[in-house]
């Protein structure tokens, strides 16, 4: 059986050969079926990731999200504890800057704390996606420790494309996180939460 780190090395190189203009075209047509999802266009305050590398980019729908008047929050990353910080941010230009691994986050002079219990959809990066609502993320926790712990409540909408998606059922470990919803460039999948 293929272990969590062999699928991720395996998705994440084939997603690595994206060229800059598929990723931006993948990553336009995920937020366009992003904003036809009823349940996240209803949503007023909601988390993102500042996309690293080839990673589904954000700043498109964050900067329609917040042209609608909605709350935005991004994560600064706590390695100590492997948390994550929810921070507002009103300008995605001056709000940001370089954090861990290199990943833009909220500069915490400039943004404030909002309490992750008012969040009410978390956008969630990773590497690897199942039919079933399961994800790997990148093997550091974070998302799943702040979704368990900090943001129960939050629905869980990860955004992939299409060649991120496995068929078969993922190996995921107990405290992995399951998602809500799945946006790829191609279509939505909703889940039923398996606790």
């Amino acid at each position: 059986m293929t272990t969590q780190k062999e699928l991720r090395q395996q998705i994440l190189a084939v997603r690595d050969e994206l060229s800059a203009g598929e990723i931006e075209a993948k990553s336009a047509a995920i937020t366009e079926l992003l904003f036809k999802t009823e349940v996240f266009r209803d949503c007023r305050s909601v988390m993102f990731y500042a996309a690293f590398r080839s990673e589904v980019q954000t700043k498109g729908v964050m900067s329609r999200c917040m042209e609608r008047g909605v709350r935005l929050a991004l994560p600064v990353t706590l390695p100590a504890s492997r948390g994550l910080q929810p921070r507002l941010v009103t300008d995605l230009a001056l709000d940001l800057r370089p954090g861990y691994c290199g990943i833009a986050e909220p500069d915490p002079a400039k943004t404030k704390t909002i309490d992750p219990a008012v969040i009410e959809a978390v956008m969630v990066p990773g590497s690897v996606f199942d039919l079933r609502g399961g994800r790997l993320g990148y093997g550091g926790g974070f998302y799943d420790r702040f979704l368990a712990q900090e943001a129960p409540q939050a629905l869980r909408i990860g955004l992939a494309f299409a060649l991120q998606v496995v068929a078969g059922e993922l190996p995921l470990a107990a405290h992995d996180q399951r998602l809500d919803y799945l946006v790829t460039d191609e279509r939505v999948y909703a889940f039923s939460r398996i606790e």
